[in-house]
């Protein structure tokens, strides 16, 4: 076990990865598995380096010139004499020992490596000040609008910078240096075409209240959609009012199972059909791409099809309103066997195939967040199809058996209002995911966090059976709204809908294409990853817009449910929450990934969600 060479707070000279710059940095721990330091530069960006990449200050040092001749007395005498020599003149040094004069060469050698390794540093490091704010995440200017000026400068500027020190300053043989600039050259095309790689570490900050909290949270996230089902059956679901448990035998039905399996099993199959464009998501730790068929609406025309067809035989669809707390057991059955599997198939992952944010080594936390970053099994990537196709696209078709259920249940020849605006609502924003599919390929799901029950509870269960209790809870308790009060409601929505679709397509847009002309007016942050922060358009008026639209929506959906109970209204309450939670976790790994470039986007826009308030 090697020892380690450098403590934890100490100052010291760090690599900038990819490049020959090296910058002051804190060193805050140490990896014993990985052997690597975790380093803090001065604009917060925190990377893990290898001990090779780390020097200590002292080697950074000026050294003062000095004659290479080992004798003292010839220093001192030659300050009294001219320092030029004719050419035909010998050396005094070549009457001095064979040993003398192999002591002489290899002080040389010495003061030679030292001077160049000192200067370009040094020339780097003070005089270049715009190319050290800009690997720092400080802009030469607060704002820009001209994109292309700093995409040229990115891919230009640092090989100039090391071309012109090493020609200013190299003290070997021109043969020598011709060899460097090819090696050189052959490292910039290497590193132009494969990213740097990064070996993930262990994941040292717990969310959700680290194993105590995920261990609680794996028992209450089923406990609160029962309880949330049993109460909307109720004749008075109030929270006062708690509903008696059920047997347990009334909660399982091999039926109910077998029939969400095949629904499962379906929308796997529409997943693998040949339709639909391919695309490449963010670069891996590994510089990977992973390639996605995007076909989510496809599968969901096919699944409406497969649906009327359904209907037309005869099947009558509000079974699922009569059984709906078995399927729900049924779903949350099915989520933990598969996120069993998904931890037991992690544990032969590669290392640079886990997930960030899941890779602490406790196996509670790693069970809950999810251990493996993208599960596969060949070209099926697990986390990607549950994230929209069972849950999202069941979520419309419980909607509509909950439509079908209130017209038999109360004799109705068509559905109330309430029910259609529910139900149009929800789909208009289902629709939009599935439309707008790729844009999931960027979010904090798909990048960072693990495939584990988290996302597999949430996908399989939260999201069908807890986003339709708005329309589970009008099939037990009517509720009439006026024309006028029906408009005011789609109203709203439609504001929400705007602000959250504009929002996103905005920054997909500024993601996928930041030279792109039409965006020319928006105004934004450049930083040291490359990327910019967008300071003008919706992403200027608060740093998340795309929450506010949400919760607006979520509202929206409530409202037709009437203010008898409270109960209709938990899914923006929980909305609310959720989002003001996952604000705080980007909050954190914005300000770790773009340092000081993100405090300066805070103070460009101060509020977080809600203009004026939070």
């Amino acid at each position: 076990m090697p020892s380690r060479k450098f403590a934890d707070g100490e100052v010291v000279m760090g690599r900038w990865p990819g490049s020959v710059l090296y910058y002051e940095v804190q060193v805050t721990s140490y990896d014993d598995v990985a052997h690597l330091y975790t380093v803090k530069y001065k604009d917060g960006t925190e990377l893990a380096l290898k001990e090779s990449d780390i020097r200590s200050q002292s080697s950074f040092k000026h050294r003062k010139s000095q004659s290479s001749s080992s004798s003292p007395s010839r220093r001192s005498s030659s300050r009294s004499r001219s320092r030029s020599r004719s050419p035909g003149r010998p050396a005094r040094g070549r009457r001095r020992s064979a040993s003398q004069s192999r002591e002489h060469k290899d002080d040389k050698k010495k003061t030679i490596q030292e001077t160049s390794l000192a200067l370009p540093v040094l020339v780097l490091l003070k005089p270049s000040e715009n190319n050290t704010k800009r690997y720092n995440g400080e802009p030469e200017s607060t704002e820009k609008n001209d994109t292309s000026c700093i995409i040229l400068e990115q891919k230009l500027k640092p090989d100039l910078e090391v071309k012109r020190v090493l020609e200013q300053y190299s003290l070997h043989s021109r043969k020598d240096d011709k060899k460097k600039e090819e090696i050189y050259s052959e490292k910039k095309t290497f590193v132009a075409v494969k990213p740097i790689e990064k070996v993930p570490t262990k994941t040292k900050e717990l969310e959700f209240g680290g194993r105590i909290g995920t261990f609680m949270m794996i028992f209450l996230l089923p406990a609160t959609v029962l309880y949330l089902l049993l109460m909307c059956k109720q004749d008075d679901p109030s929270l006062l009012n708690f509903p008696p448990l059920p047997a347990l035998e009334s909660l399982w039905e091999g039926k109910a199972f077998g029939i969400f399996v095949l629904w499962f099993l379906l929308q796997a199959v529409f997943y693998l059909l040949p339709i639909g464009k391919v695309v490449e998501g963010l670069p891996l730790s590994s510089g990977r791409r992973l390639q996605y068929r995007i076909n989510g609406f496809y599968a969901f025309i096919l699944t409406a099809a497969a649906v009327g067809v359904l209907l037309y035989l005869g099947f009558e669809l509000h079974y699922l309103y009569d059984h709906f707390m078995q399927f729900a057991v049924s779903a949350a059955a099915f989520s933990l066997a598969l996120s069993v599997y998904l931890y037991v198939r992690s544990l032969k992952a590669p290392e640079e195939e886990l997930a960030p944010g899941g890779n602490s080594g406790y196996f509670i936390y790693d069970f809950f967040i999810g251990h493996e970053l993208n599960p596969r099994i060949g070209s099926f990537d697990l986390k990607y199809f549950c994230e929209l196709r069972p849950g999202l696209i069941g979520w419309v078709v419980i909607n509509l058996a909950m439509l079908l259920a209130e017209m038999k249940i109360h004799n109705l020849s068509v559905p109330s209002l309430s029910m259609i605006l529910v139900n149009s609502f929800q789909l208009l924003y289902v629709v939009d995911a599935l439309w707008n599919e790729e844009a999931v390929l960027t979010t904090m799901d798909i990048t960072h966090d693990g495939f584990g029950f988290m996302l597999a509870f949430g996908d399989l269960v939260w999201v069908p059976f807890v986003y339709s209790l708005q329309a589970f809870y009008l099939v037990g308790h009517p509720t009439t709204i006026t024309w006028p009060i029906a408009a005011a409601i789609t109203v709203l929505n439609c504001v929400g809908y705007y602000i959250f679709r504009s929002a996103n397509s905005q920054k997909n847009n500024f993601r996928r294409n930041p030279a792109d002309p039409k965006l020319a007016n928006l105004k934004f942050i450049p930083t040291a990853t490359g990327k910019g922060l967008l300071v003008t358009g919706w992403w200027g008026f608060v740093r998340h817009p795309n929450y506010l639209g949400d919760i607006i929506m979520a509202l929206a959906w409530s409202l037709p449910c009437g203010f008898n109970h409270i109960l209709p209204y938990f899914y923006v309450i929980y909305f609310i929450c959720l989002l003001v939670h996952r604000e705080a976790r980007d909050e954190h790994h914005c300000k770790q990934k773009y340092g000081l470039a993100w405090e300066r986007y805070c103070q460009r826009v101060p509020y977080r969600i809600f203009p004026y308030i939070y």
